[in-house]
């Protein structure tokens, strides 16, 4: 195949990344992008020449599509998902797969009775600092790890203003998916038990009835913790938009992650001081970067050369079945097991 033909679904902010990283890629084609605003899609695809679509139907019933990037609000996967493996398009997900653990693994017998490649979009392990952490830990040059603090928070101007389904969500499942898969791929093992914390008011008090904030404490089999912290009510003072930070301890050693307060760029104006992002999705020369870029270019490969994913359908599974686990533990509060 020497070009991946590619539709999107879903034309909001991140779909238009996905727009512009096929854009300038030397193995993918964009030929389609649907939403169900129209014209929003209409606007895309013009910029990129490709063709808009009124419903994602219709772009799943194009045979000139090879393959699709999913990005819709996190409760609007399995649909999707299921009629786009039935229509043997490759898919790229954005995260998470689903929102069910049932749903997931549909999804993933979907894809294999399809035979067609399936990858959920945990992009944090294409972010060269997280990416140099993990080298470090495969090479032992920490020992083995024995406890890890991940954060990974937004302003609250996420779930009020940026996102109009946010009370349809929650902060575990839109930015703790990642946090999840991240921890569990830093540490190299599995989670066999959670323990979660939640509560609601700030949020709720302006009608969006979702919990403010998550801390989920996971146990692997091989002994070490992780405490995650995801919140969606840091004030939109903050230096970032996102917050993420890292802390990693082994026997041997210890790795710090600071993406935020990176220091490699600081703007500070009359109104307010930032620190402009170097690493997620920056454009040069109006071209788009970044290691949110390098996931999606890492599925094009995958599909054109017939090449292994790095993520999987398997990985986002873990997510969401460690996710509903968190999820019952704040309901049952106490610690719940996961199966072998």
């Amino acid at each position: 195949m020497s070009k991946v033909r590619m539709g999107l679904i879903g034309a909001g902010g991140w779909g238009a990344m996905h727009a512009r990283t096929y854009a300038v890629s030397h193995q993918a084609e964009l030929l389609g992008i649907t939403d169900l605003e129209i014209d929003r899609a209409t606007v895309l695809a013009n910029q990129f020449g490709a063709k808009p679509y009124p419903h994602w139907e219709d772009l799943l019933a194009d045979d000139s599509i090879d393959a699709v990037s999913v990005v819709t609000p996190d409760f609007a996967h399995e649909e999707i998902l299921l009629a786009a493996a039935k229509a043997r398009k490759h898919i790229l997900a954005e995260k998470p797969l689903a929102m069910s653990v049932d749903a997931c693994q549909r999804i993933i017998a979907a894809a294999e009775q399809s035979g067609i490649k399936l990858m959920v979009d945990f992009h944090a392990r294409w972010s060269p600092p997280i990416h140099r952490a993990w080298e470090s830990v495969r090479a032992g040059e920490i020992g083995t790890p024995r406890h890890i603090y991940y954060r990974l928070n937004d302003c609250i101007s996420v779930p009020t203003e940026m996102l109009s389904w946010a009370a349809k969500s929650s902060v575990l499942w839109f930015v703790g998916s990642h946090a999840i898969d991240t921890v569990c791929w830093l540490v190299g093992d599995e989670v066999s038990r959670v323990y979660g914390i939640s509560r609601k008011g700030v949020l709720a008090e302006r009608g969006i009835d979702t919990p403010d904030y998550y801390f989920s404490m996971l146990e692997f089999r091989r002994g070490a913790t992780a405490v995650i912290e995801n919140s969606w009510i840091v004030p939109n003072s903050a230096m970032n938009l996102v917050d993420v930070k890292c802390e990693l301890v082994g026997t041997d050693g210890a790795l710090y992650v600071d993406q935020s307060h990176h220091r490699a760029v600081e703007r500070y104006t009359n109104s307010k001081g930032s620190f402009p992002d170097v690493f997620v999705m920056p454009s040069v020369f109006g071209v788009q970067q970044g290691f949110a870029a390098e996931s999606i270019k890492h599925f094009v490969d995958a599909v054109a050369n017939d090449k292994p994913l790095l993520v999987t359908g398997q990985d986002g599974l873990r997510a969401t079945r460690i996710i509903t686990a968190v999820e019952e533990s704040i309901r049952m509060r106490q610690p719940i097991d996961l199966q072998a």
